[in-house]
């Protein structure tokens, strides 16, 4: 698994622990950055997920604005929590992130939402990620 892949995971459990408990996303950041100097095998996945989760901080609202528009009858409250930080990810790479091809940010979050949520995820997030990127 690459860097960046692994990063991806560390910034989904990042914001959906925020989103879980309630808590600021930057709250879980800096936690996970006190535990992630005591790891240098891990400082390779550390940086991008902090970019993620640093993007998705900034932009929330733009980015928020985006799912509601292209998740057709889905407000983000009714989304499962995972789905919702995916779908943050994705679009945060999609729109704000010029390194990263939109064809690997569909698919990386497609794969994100295939592995930690329902059946239904992975499909519903190309959906929305597919629409979004069609759009910018």
């Amino acid at each position: 698994m690459s860097a960046r892949s692994k990063a991806r995971k560390r910034a989904l459990d990042i914001l959906f622990q925020a989103d879980v408990r309630g808590e600021q996303p930057a709250t879980i950041l800096a936690a996970e950055a006190k535990r992630a100097a005591g790891e240098p095998a891990r400082q390779a996945s550390w940086l991008y997920a902090r970019d993620i989760v640093d993007g998705v901080i900034d932009n929330r609202e733009a980015i928020d604005e985006q799912i509601t528009t292209f998740a057709k009858d889905w407000t983000l409250a009714r989304m499962p929590a995972v789905d919702r930080a995916v779908l943050r990810i994705g679009v945060w790479e999609i729109l704000y992130n010029d390194e990263v091809p939109t064809a690997v940010a569909i698919d990386e979050a497609v794969e994100l939402a295939k592995e930690f949520s329902t059946d239904e995820s992975g499909a519903f997030v190309h959906g929305v990620l597919a629409n979004i990127a069609r759009a910018s």
